[in-house]
């Protein structure tokens, strides 16, 4: 989504972004030389599951964490949902009082 002020305008649907991260954990997966059957035994999924998440990009939070740390991208993960800038001082300080405890 895009914030222009008052109107979000949404870039993917999301079905679609499910199936952007569906291939993009596959073409990790085949980067690595990996199996799916192999890839889902280091992720600790079903290979059914590991699959569907490929294919559909479907998956509980769980098994998409379990995936990043399978194939090394974790670190993505951690900085996924960043805190909005802040709009004023205030709330840069509340902010950064939040974030220190």
């Amino acid at each position: 989504m895009i914030d222009t002020g008052h109107i979000r305008t949404m870039l993917y649907t999301p079905t679609e972004l499910a199936t952007m991260i569906g291939a993009a954990i596959r073409a990790r997966r085949k980067a690595m030389g990996w199996t799916q059957i192999e890839s889902a035994k280091r992720a600790g999924v079903a290979h059914r599951t590991w699959r569907r998440m490929e294919a559909e990009g479907r998956a509980s939070i769980d098994d998409l964490v379990r995936a990043a740390l399978a194939l090394r991208c974790e670190d993505m993960l951690a900085v996924l949902f960043p805190l909005p800038a802040a709009t004023s001082i205030d709330a840069l300080l509340r902010q950064q009082a939040s974030t220190t405890r």
